[in-house]
């Protein structure tokens, strides 16, 4: 486990499997505050890929806001803390942002994806959400972002300040970028939500919400994007495997370690 900045717990947080989840009513996180803040979603899938890359794991760790993405990370917080996280899962929280930005006649950035997935974004958010002003930016397809990538987009946003911005680039990408670069960026909220991009944009199939409320979610992708559960699986497994242990006292859960740096 990799040292987090300080961070102080919330009362609205659950400590399980070494991250603070986020367990309240989306609309408890301010849009505005003294500083940008970072809202990432928290996984079985993401907890894999972070035991293997301390990158992410910093990243993760490190986010304002660690909401709940999917059933099943929740099932850890049921088992060890016998409390449940309240579902605020990407769809959720896209969703709920953008409402609020709407009545507000506010700003989104979407940065992320391709030039043809983000006009079909802003020409879906027009629709959906007329008040709300759209900005984009496709960063390049590539393993990693350089220095003057890393600066064309944080000027991108600086120049229309927005209010929030929505980062799709996938894990672990998306959340590495965003903790990195918070304190640089001029805007309020900076929110990774991935898939949701190709879902709102109308790319790819989107779940029905109904699935969401049952937390059945997870298994209408598998039937929807199988090439997902395959590439995926295996960090899935290394958190129920990791659960297991604990559960039964064979390995201490993870703690979360804070240090200055």
């Amino acid at each position: 486990m990799v040292n987090f900045p300080v961070k102080a717990k919330k009362p609205n947080e659950i400590s399980v499997m070494g991250y603070r989840v986020f367990s309240d009513r989306l609309n408890r996180i301010p849009i505005r505050s003294q500083k940008p803040r970072t809202v990432n979603t928290i996984s079985p899938n993401s907890y894999g890929l972070a035991a293997k890359n301390p990158s992410l794991e910093w990243a993760l760790g490190s986010s304002d806001y660690l909401v709940l993405d999917g059933v099943y990370f929740a099932l850890a917080s049921l088992l060890l803390r016998g409390k449940n996280i309240c579902r605020n899962q990407g769809p959720d929280v896209f969703h709920h942002f953008m409402e609020r930005l709407n009545q507000m006649g506010g700003s989104a950035f979407f940065l992320g994806s391709s030039q043809a997935t983000l006009y079909l974004i802003k020409r879906n958010a027009a629709i959906r959400y007329p008040h709300v002003k759209v900005f984009t930016y496709p960063p390049p397809f590539v393993a990693e972002f350089s220095k003057q990538d890393d600066e064309k987009m944080i000027n991108a946003i600086n120049q229309v300040r927005p209010d929030i911005v929505f980062i799709g680039m996938t894990c672990p990408k998306q959340e590495i970028w965003a903790v990195r670069n918070v304190n640089r960026l001029q805007t309020g909220l900076v929110i990774g939500i991935g898939n949701v991009f190709d879902w709102f944009a109308g790319t790819q199939r989107s779940i029905h919400p109904v699935w969401f409320t049952l937390r059945l979610g997870w298994l209408v992708r598998i039937f929807l994007r199988p090439e997902i559960f395959r590439r995926n699986i295996g960090n899935q497994l290394i958190f129920f495997y990791h659960l297991l242990l604990v559960f039964i006292g064979l390995k201490p859960e993870p703690a979360f370690v804070t240090s200055k740096n």
